[in-house]
C-alpha cells in the first residue's frame, strides 16, 4: 500500500499534469463509494446530525462526525452516545474517534460500526489541549508507534474501511506527516486526510498544500486536502496541484451550505433572504429534534450569526434572535422577516426523511443490554 520511491516520482509527475477536475466524480475509500469530491468536515460542537445531513443536501460525498471520545463511548456517557445517532439520509458518513490507548479504541470503533457508521475516522489532528494533554489528537503526531498501534488495533477491530485526519507535525515546519502517512497505511488506513497546518498554528497562517501533494506521492490510498478550500476555483486548484482525491471543507461551510454548492456546482451566488431563513428554520427544529429544546437552544446560537451573514439581514437582527427565550420564538420572528420563507420552508420538509426513515434510538446492545 505504501509507493516505492520510483512510484513516488512517477506518480508526482503525472499529478503536476492533472487538469480540471471534476467535483462531481465519484471516488472511493476501501469499498466505499463517495459520490462527489467534497468531504464536509468534522468539527466540534458543530458536526451534528443536522448539520451533516444538509451537507449532504448540499453536495458534500462523505459527511463526518465532530470527534467523539472512546473514553466516553468506553463509559456509556449519554451525551457521548447520542453522537453515535445515524440518519438514513447521511451515509456515506465517518464517525470520527479520539483517544490514546489501542484497545479503547478498537472497542469504540466496534461500536461506531454496530451503529451503522461507514467509515471510522481517527483524530490525529486536534490541536486543543485538552485533548492533546491526555494524549490524543495531535500529541500523537510525534509519537508513531502509539499512532500506529491505534490504527492496527480499529483496523483489527472492525470491517469498515478506517481513515486517519492528521495534521503537518506539532511544531511549526514540521514534515512529520511524510514519515507517519506510510507508517499509518502499513497499520491499515485506507485513506488519509491531511491539513497541512502545524497544531502550533492552530487556524492561523495558510495550508502548506505542497505537502499534501508530497503525501500523495507517498502513499496508494486516497489522501483528502484539508485547509483554506473556500470556494470551487480554489478545490480544483488544490486537487489539479496535489493529486488528491479530494477537498474537505469545515468553517466555511458554518451557517452557509450554499458555499458547499458553489464548489461542487458552480453555483455562486448570495442565496436570498427567504432561502437562508427557510434553511435555518429546518436546522433549528432538526436540532432540537436530535438535542432537546434546552440543549439545542444554547448550540444554535452561535449558527444564528452564521447563518444571518448571508441574506441582507440588518446587523441588529442576529442580536434580536439570541434574545428570545425559545427556538420557537426564533422561528416565528425569522418567518415574520422573511415571509416568503414559509413555501421553502414546506418544500425542504417534504423532501427529507422522517419518522421510521430516521435512526434517533440506538441499539439496545450500546447500552451494554441484550
Amino acid at each position: 500500500m505504501v509507493a516505492t520511491a520510483a512510484d513516488a516520482s512517477q506518480q508526482a509527475g503525472q499529478y503536476h499534469l492533472r487538469g480540471v477536475v471534476e467535483l462531481r466524480e465519484s471516488w472511493k475509500i476501501g469499498p466505499v463509494e463517495v459520490p462527489t469530491r467534497l468531504v464536509l468536515a468534522p468539527m466540534a460542537g458543530v458536526s451534528v446530525q443536522a448539520f451533516r445531513r444538509q451537507g449532504r443536501r448540499y453536495g458534500a460525498g462523505l459527511v463526518c462526525s465532530e470527534m467523539v471520545s472512546c473514553a466516553g463511548i468506553e463509559h456509556r456517557n449519554e451525551k457521548t452516545l447520542g453522537y453515535l445517532r445515524v440518519a438514513a439520509d447521511e451515509h456515506p458518513l465517518a464517525i470520527q474517534l479520539f483517544g490514546s490507548d489501542p484497545r479503547a479504541m478498537g472497542d469504540a470503533a466496534r461500536m461506531v460500526e454496530a451503529v451503522g457508521a461507514d467509515i471510522v475516522d481517527v483524530n490525529f489532528g486536534c490541536p486543543v489541549r485538552k485533548v492533546t494533554r491526555t494524549g490524543a489528537g495531535a500529541h500523537l503526531l510525534d509519537e508513531p508507534e502509539s499512532a500506529c498501534r491505534i490504527v492496527a488495533a480499529i483496523a483489527g477491530s472492525v470491517d469498515v474501511p478506517v481513515t486517519v485526519k492528521l495534521r503537518r507535525g506539532v511544531r511549526n515546519g514540521s514534515r512529520a506527516c511524510l514519515e507517519l502517512g506510510p507508517k499509518l497505511v502499513e497499520a491499515g488506513a485506507s485513506s488519509l486526510t491531511l491539513h497541512p497546518r502545524s497544531a502550533e498554528q492552530m487556524y492561523t497562517g495558510t495550508a502548506d498544500h505542497a505537502l499534501t501533494a508530497e503525501l500523495v506521492s507517498l502513499v496508494k490510498v486516497p489522501v483528502v486536502a484539508s485547509g483554506d478550500v473556500t470556494s470551487r476555483v480554489r478545490a480544483q486548484a488544490v486537487l489539479a496541484e496535489t493529486g488528491a482525491e479530494a477537498v474537505m471543507v469545515g468553517r466555511g461551510a458554518q451557517g452557509n451550505p450554499w458555499a458547499l454548492r458553489e464548489i461542487v456546482d458552480g453555483h455562486a451566488g448570495e442565496p436570498r433572504r427567504e432561502e437562508v431563513a427557510a434553511e435555518l428554520v429546518l436546522f433549528i427544529r432538526e436540532a432540537v429534534r436530535e438535542l432537546g429544546e434546552r440543549r439545542a437552544s444554547g448550540f444554535l446560537k452561535k449558527f444564528y450569526g452564521w447563518y444571518l451573514g448571508q441574506g441582507s439581514f440588518p446587523k441588529p437582527f442576529k442580536q434580536e434572535l439570541l434574545q428570545l427565550e425559545s427556538t420557537e420564538e426564533v422561528e416565528r420572528r425569522l418567518l415574520a422577516a422573511a415571509p416568503g420563507a414559509i413555501p421553502l420552508l414546506e418544500a425542504l420538509e417534504a423532501e427529507i426523511p422522517t419518522g421510521a426513515e430516521m435512526t434517533l434510538e440506538l441499539p439496545i446492545s450500546i447500552y451494554g443490554g441484550g
